[in-house]
């Protein structure tokens, strides 16, 4: 449907709304899914936080610049990964003042999965879409999103 304008769609405000609804909704049958395989207990800040370690490892200092939260805020998440199981705390190997924060092969693993889960997400969208169709919508969201906005701090952006 056209508007006056030629502007085929809806109103203009809808959106940012369904980009917001479609990354919801993957997200929501990421950890549906997550929960069936044996991580019930992860949850999207989890996820963000477990990219932002790495499987290098990172500081609680590194870890909240990349989710774009205090050093407070990042150590907070951690210590509910490391009560889960999902990341430890241990001594950096290059300088004995600091604790490096890294994943255990549990967030190893729920990490791995979520790759999986990803792909299988992305394969129903492509079944639903067609897979042209799809990847044309992924190459024009490259086109239109920054570089620069593609950042792991949405939590902390969403957060406020």
């Amino acid at each position: 449907m056209s508007d006056s304008r030629g502007r085929e769609g809806g109103p203009a405000f809808e959106l940012p709304l369904l980009l917001l609804a479609g990354f919801r909704s993957l997200i929501d049958e990421l950890h549906a899914e997550l929960a069936r395989q044996g991580h019930p207990e992860v949850r999207p800040v989890y996820g963000f936080a477990m990219q932002a370690i790495g499987l290098g490892g990172a500081t609680a200092t590194e870890v909240g610049r990349r989710l774009g939260v205090s050093k407070q805020a990042a150590g907070k998440t951690v210590d509910r990964l490391e009560h889960l199981g999902y990341a430890e705390r241990v001594d950096d190997p290059n300088d004995a003042r600091r604790k490096l924060i890294r994943l255990t092969p549990r967030g190893v693993d729920s990490l791995a999965r979520s790759a999986v889960i990803f792909e299988d997400l992305r394969e129903r969208w492509a079944d639903a879409l067609g897979a042209r169709r799809l990847g044309e919508l992924e190459a024009d969201l490259r086109t239109v999103v920054p570089a620069e906005a593609f950042r792991l701090d949405l939590a902390g952006w969403l957060g406020g």
